[in-house]
């Protein structure tokens, strides 16, 4: 069955509460050791910057190893950034849905500017997935997939199950893997660098409740 809502409304983001990482005087990242650019693993032991908040039907939070986002707002995602910056990376996560409609969208940003500039790379609890990028002259999504459209997989567990997504931004070319199978690749020139995020949304009414670990952004 084809998605019916393909369109999210832009509302509001998790930027507003954004506190960076390593603001005192250290100068040892904690966050980025291992010859990674960037990993959390949500275990409390870190504080990479992830802007939480409980506001407007949505709430993020860092859990028992898990970095939850749930919404129950149709139509609104609700994402939440670490405040870094990177040009060319592959960003991978685990991603659990827990509860809510399987018509829903959850994943994972890239080269993200402000509330109003960034791709965004989804799939859904009903087995469609999709690469989006917002402009600051359009207030809803433009989805780069085939025919401006979710897309579906049977690569992709449907329902309340884990996923592990793989989204590269490699200069102009934007890819997006499913449990270790490529999905899709788009070309699209309009952003080159900018920081990493998690979004969720629901697409019918219902509260959407995702899980993410492991997150982890790789030089390519």
């Amino acid at each position: 069955m084809r998605k019916i809502v393909a369109i999210f409304i832009l509302v509001f983001s998790g930027t507003v509460f954004l506190a960076a990482c390593n603001l005192g005087g250290s100068s040892i990242d904690e966050c980025n050791a291992g010859g990674v650019l960037f990993a959390d693993d949500f275990s409390g032991e870190q504080t990479c910057g992830w802007a939480l908040y409980n506001r407007g039907g949505a709430i993020t939070e860092i859990d028992a190893g898990v970095l939850r986002i749930s919404t129950s707002q149709p139509g609104q995602v609700r994402w939440t950034n670490p405040g870094r910056s990177f040009d060319d990376a592959i960003i991978t996560v685990q991603a659990r849905q827990v509860s809510g409609p399987d018509n829903n969208a959850y994943g994972v940003i890239c080269r993200y500017q402000n509330e109003e500039n960034f791709y965004i790379f989804l799939i859904g609890g009903d087995g469609y997935y999709a690469i989006g990028k917002y402009t600051s002259d359009s207030p809803t999504v433009t989805y780069l997939t085939a025919n401006g459209e979710y897309q579906y997989s049977d690569a992709i567990n449907q329902g309340l199950a884990t996923n592990q997504i793989r989204a590269s931004c490699i200069g102009n070319e934007l890819s997006l893997a499913a449990n270790g199978i490529p999905l899709v690749t788009v070309t699209d020139p309009t952003f080159v660098i900018g920081d990493v995020g998690l979004g969720v949304s629901t697409l019918e009414p219902g509260t959407a409740v995702v899980e993410f670990s492991d997150f982890r952004v790789v030089a390519p």
